[in-house]
């Protein structure tokens, strides 16, 4: 089901036309019963008059900024208005508002296992907004619930194809890559939500944790890998370090150094370069050996 425009009519003039009928029944009544001379076709044609006037006053509704009727007849869809104000359609219409303002919400932290099945605490922020007000009304029963629903089960679907944390290079994770993510979450919902006339403007996680039973592990092996990468920067700087040192010694001809001699040299450069803290040199004041 698409949504189809249709034509209403400005209330206001129609609501000075109603009370100009309803003015005319009440004349017409009184008329018919004035100074005690009953005449039945004034007082039936008042009435019915009266009647007529008030009937056609269900007819109107108003129509807010960024809201949208959707009208039916006997169950039949008829149409779309949108037009904002006082407006008057057939009484006989049926007629359900929808808001098509921006909304947003922000899911419950759910509990999911990532791509590499550790479990983690994850939610989102979702925006949204009705685009067919027909589709929202008449292809789900209740599209606010179904957002809601939906968007619990897409954030879930997404969670799983990423592990929280990059372990090789160019991957995609849960923790570094937001906008990649977001994006993936959105599209998501949008395949989801199509059906129900809904538009997903913006969709990004606001919550993300490893879950408390593994938290702390999770956080040791963080630290771990941190302090891996941090050795391993380290370790690289030195060798290169230790390669230009030798490297001046023998194109300058310092001093010449054997393979042993200069297989010491390295150890204690090497020493020197790692180490945590600072090395108490002890300096040879004797021969060169």
């Amino acid at each position: 089901m698409k949504e189809k425009p249709v034509r209403s009519l400005s209330g206001l003039p129609f609501l000075l036309a109603v009370l100009a009928l309803l003015a005319v029944a009440a004349w017409l009544f009184f008329s018919g019963v004035e100074r005690g001379n009953v005449n039945p076709l004034l007082i039936v044609g008042g009435l019915l008059l009266g009647l007529a006037a008030l009937f056609s006053l269900t007819g109107l509704y108003t129509v807010q900024p960024n809201q949208a009727a959707v009208l039916s007849l006997f169950g039949k869809y008829v149409g779309t208005v949108k037009d904002n104000g006082l407006r008057w359609n057939n009484p006989f219409f049926s007629k359900k508002k929808v808001s098509q303002r921006v909304r947003n919400f922000e899911s419950g932290k759910l509990k999911v296992n990532e791509l590499d099945g550790s479990p983690i605490e994850i939610a989102a922020v979702i925006v949204w907004q009705v685009v067919d007000a027909s589709e929202a009304v008449y292809n789900v029963d209740d599209y606010e619930s179904f957002v809601h629903i939906q968007s619990e089960s897409a954030l879930r679907a997404m969670a799983t194809s990423y592990p929280y944390d990059q372990h090789e290079e160019g991957q995609l994770s849960l923790r570094s890559h937001a906008a990649e993510i977001s994006q993936h979450l959105k599209d998501e919902l949008a395949e989801r939500l199509a059906d129900a006339g809904v538009q997903v403007l913006d969709a990004r996680i606001s919550h993300l944790a490893y879950a408390p039973e593994i938290a702390q592990a999770m956080l040791q092996r963080q630290q771990a890998n941190a302090v891996i990468a941090a050795r391993t920067r380290i370790v690289a700087g030195a060798v290169g370090m230790v390669e230009m040192a030798l490297s001046e010694l023998q194109k300058n001809n310092v001093v010449q150094l054997d393979e042993e001699r200069k297989a010491q040299m390295v150890g204690n450069l090497l020493t020197v370069l790692c180490s945590d803290r600072g090395t108490q040199p002890i300096v040879n004041a004797g021969s060169l050996y």
